[in-house]
């Protein structure tokens, strides 16, 4: 045995680079490591050192973030022994959620926020488990307990938590109000994910009853109602549908006002609305407030197109054919009620 490549009756073929330098206590007895044979290559001076209880990392020294990222999951039993064939390729979804995810700050890191800190000025790195598992948090790992674990996409080789429930996880251990504001303004300005994802996953971790939170949502939301806009005007642009009426009101003549629309076509009496609402504890009120309104608009012979930011962001051609259908189907209705267009 060199003096860092452990004697091994198993082959090596099958661990990335990094998985052959850090190695749990399991994964070495299983290569023909004995338990004292391990403690004496960690000895003061040694060429390996014990990163966390039970994971090893073979070389002397400082160690990467890569290799800290890969410890934490080990520690926490990720992979499970016998399973590192399975490991899903980069960027792969699991078929079944892993018992150990990254989460927080160190996740949003591995997705490529700018607004995160690098991998390697952090002192900690969440991981998420099961709430049975009876792992405490060491060192520079620290655990978050979840009730169910969420699927995870593979990133520099280590399964990463989705976007929205890193952010929760990272929210939580954050009081710097501008942090929380820039993480939240970027995975909706870079396209990570949808406002009303990570307004669900905050209001499941109760964290919508912190001010500084609430301070950041509410510029998220606008944040998100401002690119959905933009992505509405491209899309009529794009598509070569016919100029609307932007942003009006719409009121029957000296009678009651019909509501906000964020384009209307008067002569096919069709309407687009951008449904940005976000789950929040007031959204019983906001959702029959918006159905009420929607109703009444049909019952005027006026057809109403409800247009997500997520469709809008990932099928934009085929929500343009939706409008496009409703505006042909117009010569087929009977002719609208006449309603008052007024700008909003």
């Amino acid at each position: 045995m060199n003096h860092n490549t452990p004697l091994s009756p198993r082959p090596l073929s099958h661990l990335t680079d990094v998985q052959r330098r850090v190695l749990s206590a399991n994964q070495l007895r299983a290569h023909g490591v004995s338990a004292a044979r391990t403690a004496a290559q960690c000895r003061p001076g040694g060429p390996w050192q014990q990163l966390l209880p039970g994971v090893y990392v073979l070389h002397p020294g400082p160690t990467t973030s890569e290799e800290r990222l890969h410890a934490a999951l080990l520690y926490a039993g990720w992979p499970a022994t016998g399973r590192a064939k399975a490991i899903p390729a980069q960027g792969q979804a699991h078929d079944e959620p892993p018992q150990a995810v990254v989460t927080g700050l160190a996740a949003l890191a591995l997705h490529r926020f700018s607004a995160a800190p690098p991998l390697l000025s952090l002192d900690r790195i969440d991981v998420l488990v099961p709430r049975t598992r009876r792992l405490r948090s060491t060192g520079f790992v620290q655990l978050v307990r979840a009730v169910a674990m969420p699927g995870a996409e593979m990133i520099a080789g280590v399964p990463v938590a989705p976007v929205p429930r890193a952010l929760a996880d990272a929210v939580a251990v954050l009081d710097d109000a501008e942090a929380v504001r820039r993480l939240l303004t970027e995975a909706v300005r870079c396209g990570h994910t949808e406002p009303a994802a990570i307004v669900a996953e905050l209001t499941q971790a109760r964290l919508l009853t912190r001010a500084h939170v609430v301070d950041a949502v509410d510029a998220l939301l606008a944040e998100g109602r401002s690119i959905a806009e933009e992505r509405l005007y491209a899309m009529v642009r794009g598509f070569g549908l016919p100029d609307p009426l932007w942003n009006v009101d719409l009121r029957l003549p000296g009678g009651p006002h019909l509501g906000g629309l964020d384009a209307y076509w008067p002569e096919q009496a069709v309407a687009v609305e951008l449904d940005t609402r976000a789950p929040r504890q007031d959204d019983a009120a906001l959702f029959s407030e918006c159905a009420r309104k929607r109703d009444a608009l049909e019952r005027l012979g006026i057809t109403v197109v409800h247009i997500t930011p997520k469709k809008l962001r990932e099928s934009l051609e085929q929500q343009a054919a939706v409008v496009r259908t409703a505006l042909m189907a117009s010569t087929e209705r009977e002719p609208a009620a006449y309603v008052v267009v007024l700008p909003r």
